[in-house]
C-alpha cells in the first residue's frame, strides 16, 4: 500500500475514533459555574467596585509572557535551515534563559502562590 494513502487512512481513523470518544467524555450535567457567561470568578450582577485580588493579573501577565515565548520561539525551524544556525541557537538560549531566570524569580518572590 502506498505511503501516503496508508497515512491519511491512519490519521482519518484516529480523527473519527477521538471524535467519537469526545462525545462520551464530557460530564453531562454542567454546575451553574460553568454555565455562567462569566467564569473567571466575578458575580456580574454585583457591584463593579468590589476589591479584587491584584494575583489574578500577575498570573495571567505571567501566561501572556509565556505564550510569548511560545511566538518567539516559532521561527525557529526555519532558523535552523540557515548556513550558519549559531546565531540562531545563541538567540534562542539566550531567550529561554531570560525566561527561566525571570520565572526562577517569580517562584522566590512568592508571585506563583495562589494562596496566601
Amino acid at each position: 500500500m502506498n505511503l501516503v494513502l496508508m497515512m491519511l487512512i491512519i490519521s482519518a481513523a484516529l480523527s473519527m475514533i477521538l471524535a467519537i470518544v469526545s462525545f462520551w467524555l464530557p460530564q453531562m450535567s454542567p454546575d451553574t459555574e460553568k454555565l455562567s457567561p462569566y467564569e473567571c470568578g466575578f458575580d456580574p450582577l454585583g457591584s463593579a467596585r468590589l476589591p479584587f485580588s491584584l494575583r489574578f493579573f500577575l498570573v495571567a501577565i505571567l501566561f501572556l509572557l509565556f505564550d510569548l515565548e511560545i511566538a518567539l520561539l516559532l521561527p525557529l525551524p526555519w532558523g535552523n535551515q540557515l548556513p550558519d544556525p549559531t546565531y540562531t541557537l545563541m538567540w534562542t538560549a539566550t531567550v529561554l534563559v531570560l525566561l527561566t531566570l525571570g520565572l526562577i524569580y517569580e517562584w522566590l518572590q512568592g508571585g506563583l502562590e495562589w494562596a496566601e
